[in-house]
């Protein structure tokens, strides 16, 4: 039986699936729980020392010896902080150790009540990782995050070199009830930590797509310019497995419309992966990631250049530290080998992929049908489809900037080419500023499709000498903040216009006026349209802005009259079972 403490459960379970085999133990009352498991786990045998500076420098000796991370359990107070000496020889020699400290309940921290020092990041400066495990553990997304933060100490033993790490786990009264009959199943996250993809990671990915029935590619945000080789590994991938990517990213040679083909597919389970590996950085879509996170029973494989664990799907398992242009190029090329030496598995596995990828590839077409015949009234939805619909016929070389929030979703509805956007916080400020700064060294035109928040609270970046005609401004000005009329429920506090949505009468009329930049505005469609060929055909010395009057309860209705057609298109209704 295990402690009914389900921090210290997950804990347990994630040091016995990261190799921990020993652990010396001290007494105490607040670290009984954490003691009590590792006691009862068949693969952890405890040692016990009284003096706890003395207990830091047995294990020391013990990892030492073994060549693996030792774990030393310490109560809550002044205990911890006696590992200091033996924390900081391990740190210097590079010895793994797990110091796993018990402490008070976090509320109690500073409030004068026995033994409540503070103990989460007290011995930071020769830590590689330090953490603090949340004290309920009472939802999925608590499960989700003890164990993330668990497996990111771990890992913290052995990467970027091996050395101590610090689990700090709050433990509130009563401490003594060891009713569970058995340890949660963790999900521990194995890291390649080898720079680059290596033999042993591309086997690993090889084999889970190769026995996947539902396998997934998922390319989120890179900037990173990408070759012929890098997009012609993702047409191939593309062949057997579903690709899914946003205008955010340079390694997809075609852009899908993922939010509207989820739209489309409702809570369709049939579309879940059972295999995802996720190439790159941020996604946009918000409904993207809350589908990734039904996928409960997925195999995940994240990729990125750092090693670190990005779970943005929840599901994480294996890490590979490489980069993406990289792994695409180098997963393509290992498949295509082991396929010549056994041809008739994988071309069972294509066949087994079929009805997955068919329900994908009639989900996608059916919903860029539906975008592209979709005329919406006038709105910025209408302003950014005519841009696109002209662009194409534009014979020079130019870039895209999308500012964040609504402009950016405007991209990922309309946009058939790489878009620059600052996605990695996703803050509004500094989207005008950048392509700004981009139209500065670019010798062709730059685009920024920018929403009213956005461009006047970075007005600034138009008060510059270095500024040429080269950079061209689409300002869809609805006289809010547009996104915040997409979140249910805020319609219903009287604070959501002026305080929320922060409406305004601003116009960029004099901003451009004080700075030399042409301006144009546009009220209705006719003067849409006019000013965005004017925008895209114009020679000029100096930045223009058109700017784009829209109505914010128009710009909803356009985009809810979408999501309406969606729902009714759905090709998948008539075949269930699939």
């Amino acid at each position: 039986m295990y402690s009914n403490k389900d921090n210290v459960n997950l804990l347990t379970s994630l040091l016995a699936a990261h190799g921990v085999r020993h652990a010396v133990v001290c007494p105490g009352s607040r670290n009984a729980p954490v003691v009590h498991n590792l006691d009862a786990h068949p693969q952890i045998v405890c040692h016990p020392v009284t003096d706890e500076r003395s207990a830091g420098f047995y294990a020391l000796g013990m990892a030492q010896t073994l060549g693996a991370p030792v774990a030393v359990c310490v109560t809550s107070g002044t205990a911890l902080l006696n590992l200091a000496p033996a924390v900081a020889e391990a740190y210097y020699q590079h010895v793994a150790m797990v110091v796993v400290s018990a402490d008070r309940p976090q509320e109690w921290i500073g409030q004068l009540d026995g033994q409540t020092l503070r103990q989460d990041g007290a011995l930071n400066r020769w830590m590689n990782v330090s953490v603090c495990l949340p004290e309920k553990v009472d939802s999925d997304s608590c499960r989700w995050y003890c164990g993330r933060l668990l497996n990111e100490a771990l890992l913290g033993t052995r990467f970027p070199q091996p050395g101590p790490v610090h689990i700090n786990v709050p433990i509130a009264e009563p401490l003594f009830d060891f009713s569970c009959p058995r340890l949660p199943e963790a999900r521990p996250v194995v890291r390649y930590e080898e720079r680059g993809p290596s033999l042993a990671a591309l086997e690993m990915m090889a084999g889970e797509w190769r026995d996947a029935r539902r396998p997934m590619v998922v390319l989120g945000q890179h900037v990173e310019a990408a070759g012929h080789e890098v997009r012609e590994a993702v047409r191939q991938l593309a062949r057997d497995s579903v690709v899914l990517s946003e205008p955010l990213t340079t390694l997809c040679p075609t852009v899908r419309r993922v939010d509207e083909a989820l739209v489309m597919a409702g809570d369709d389970d049939g579309l879940l992966p059972d295999y995802i590996l996720y190439v790159g950085d941020m996604l946009v879509s918000k409904r993207l990631r809350a589908f990734l996170r039904r996928a409960e029973n997925a195999h995940v494989t994240m990729v990125c250049p750092d090693g670190e664990i990005h779970d943005t799907t929840t599901r994480l398992d294996r890490l590979v530290k490489a980069g993406a242009a990289e792994t695409l190029v180098a997963l393509c090329s290992h498949c295509q080998q082991k396929e010549r030496e056994d041809a008739a598995i994988w071309q069972t596995s294509r066949q087994r992929h079929q009805p997955f990828l068919e329900r994908w590839r009639s989900l996608l077409r059916s919903a860029d049908a539906v975008v592209d015949s979709f005329e919406p009234p006038f709105s910025q939805m209408a302003a950014v489809r005519y841009f696109h619909q002209q662009l194409e016929d534009m014979e020079y070389d130019y870039v895209l900037h999308y500012a964040n929030s609504s402009a950016v979703r405007q991209a990922n509805l309309y946009s058939q080419s790489f878009v620059f956007c600052n996605r990695g916080v996703n803050g509004i400020e500094g989207s005008l500023s950048t392509a700004a700064g981009c139209s500065v060294v670019y010798e062709g035109i730059v685009f920024c499709v920018i929403g009213d928040l956005s461009f006047f609270y970075d007005q600034n970046a138009l008060w510059n000498q270095n500024l040429r005609g080269n950079l061209r401004i689409i300002l869809l000005n609805n006289g809010r903040g547009g996104i915040f009329g997409q979140l249910p429920g805020l319609e219903q506090s009287p604070a959501a216009d002026r305080l929320v949505s922060a409406a305004h009468h601003t116009t960029a009329q004099g901003i451009c006026a004080q700075n030399d930049v042409g301006y144009l505005k546009a009220s209705n469609m006719a003067e849409m349209q006019v000013g965005i060929v004017s925008l895209l055909t114009g020679r000029r010395d100096r930045p223009v802005v058109l700017e784009v009057f829209t109505d914010a309860a128009a710009d909803r209705l356009s985009l809810k009259a979408l999501h309406q057609q969606l729902g009714k298109a759905n090709p998948l209704k008539s075949s269930e079972g699939v």
